[in-house]
């Protein structure tokens, strides 16, 4: 294969567009000093707490043993609180900080302007149809992930 036959394949494409997405979702969150992945594990965290680390990497399908340093730094930070479960004292659980609580909600609008900002060169229409398809691509290869998404009612 030759890099111009490269360059217009799937795999380059959608890593290509991760980059831009996480450059795009860096300069916006900037003021906030969240990665993407940590502000999905704060979002995730609010919706449940008390949720331990394990079902929070495949909530947010993210590899657990990073997730791990994720919520370390997290933790450093105040925005994160594990604690110990009333069930069984080697499982820990989450809740966000009120300081976390208040940087996810601040947070928010740069996130959705990031959004905004990864498909502004497209046609609204053009939008609803590349997240269609790219919900189904990641939809019918979920299991193919090393960290497939499980999302729990």
């Amino acid at each position: 294969m030759r890099l111009k036959d490269l360059q217009t394949q799937p795999g380059h494409l959608i890593r290509r567009a991760q980059q831009i997405a996480v450059a795009i979702f860096m300069e916006e969150c900037a003021a906030f000093d969240l990665t993407p992945v940590q502000y999905a594990s704060m979002v995730a965290i609010r919706e449940q707490t008390g949720i331990d680390a394990t079902r929070l990497s495949a909530q947010i399908a993210f590899d657990r043993s990073t997730l791990g340093n994720v919520l370390e730094r997290l933790e450093a930070r105040g925005l994160v609180q594990r604690y110990s479960s009333p069930g069984d004292k080697r499982v820990k659980l989450l809740k966000l900080t009120p300081q976390g609580a208040a940087i996810v909600q601040r947070a928010q609008d740069a996130v959705m302007r990031a959004q905004d900002r990864m498909l502004a060169p497209l046609a609204a229409k053009d939008r609803r149809v590349l997240l269609a398809l790219l919900a189904q691509l990641v939809e019918t290869n979920n299991d193919a992930s090393r960290a497939p998404q499980r999302l729990t009612a």
